[in-house]
């Protein structure tokens, strides 16, 4: 049975940059075709992000696969949590770090905006609990840590720049039923690798995204709808992603206001240096 426990239901939360954001490494020479170094280190990083999200969806989606049934079975949801450190060899001067939390299935974790909801209290508890004695609290540990896989040990110079979140549940149908079809007799045709998953992103320079990972997608169609440039060299007049967080159905403006609500506690923490 999913979990029905009452949750706390906002209205839907713009993803407003929070107080301080990382800045980009200082670029030496005059701005690149007119475009500002930094507008390039933020539009590089979003495809960074973009790539790092649908390559944990899909190993998210397959090892949910290999373990259906068995009692170390994955849950439809993962949370991704994003860094950057100082990189002065590669062409943007930074390296892209990820950590991840997966679930075992249970029913409290099918129900994504309560999985949100329950995660951002447990950070918060985190936060105070480590404060009173004296203590940093921080999402990848050593104590307390909320993640447990990709890269579990960062740079001292890491700088939390985004969260973001891995689902198996799309469009085609929940998990749990596309599953069960996979392995029913009439459904040999299609495998895992046929399947879509999504992603949620938010960043810390305000940015917001969404992946719907389609290994069906034509040429050309990337699936992806962000509120910032993804190609600093496109002029771009109208985005029609601009508010992408008050759109889509109640259960998808609930994924991003919670979402929102753990990024803005986890951004208030590692950023400004004080609990959220």
């Amino acid at each position: 049975m999913p979990d029905e426990r009452p949750y706390r239901r906002d209205v839907p939360v713009h993803a407003a940059p929070p107080e301080h954001t990382p800045s980009p490494p200082p670029q030496q020479g005059e701005p690149d075709g007119g475009v500002p170094a930094d507008a390039r280190w933020w539009a590089d990083l979003r495809q960074q992000v973009v790539y790092r999200a649908k390559r944990l969806n899909t190993g998210h989606m397959i090892e949910a696969d290999q373990r259906y049934g068995q009692r170390d079975a994955l849950g439809p949801h993962g949370v991704m949590l994003f860094f950057v450190s100082e990189a002065p060899a590669q062409p943007h001067g930074y390296q892209l770090h990820t950590a991840y939390r997966l679930w075992l299935a249970s029913p409290e974790s099918q129900h994504l905006p309560r999985l949100l909801v329950d995660l951002t209290e447990v950070v918060a508890d985190s936060i105070t609990r480590a404060g009173a004695v004296g203590r940093r609290w921080h999402p990848v540990g050593p104590q307390g840590s909320m993640v447990n896989g990709g890269d579990m040990t960062l740079p001292s110079s890491a700088v939390y720049v985004g969260v973001g979140v891995t689902t198996l549940d799309s469009d085609q149908g929940r998990w749990q039923q596309l599953a069960r079809t996979l392995r029913h007799p009439d459904d040999r045709r299609r495998s895992v690798f046929d399947l879509k998953g999504q992603c949620y992103v938010l960043l810390t320079d305000g940015t917001a995204l969404h992946v719907d990972r389609d290994p069906h997608a034509p040429i050309g169609v990337d699936g992806v709808r962000c509120t910032k440039p993804l190609d600093p060299d496109r002029i771009t007049y109208y985005n029609p992603h601009e508010h992408l967080t008050d759109q889509g159905d109640p259960i998808t403006r609930d994924t991003w206001a919670q979402l929102t609500r753990l990024h803005r506690t986890l951004a208030g923490h590692l950023l400004t240096g004080h609990p959220a």
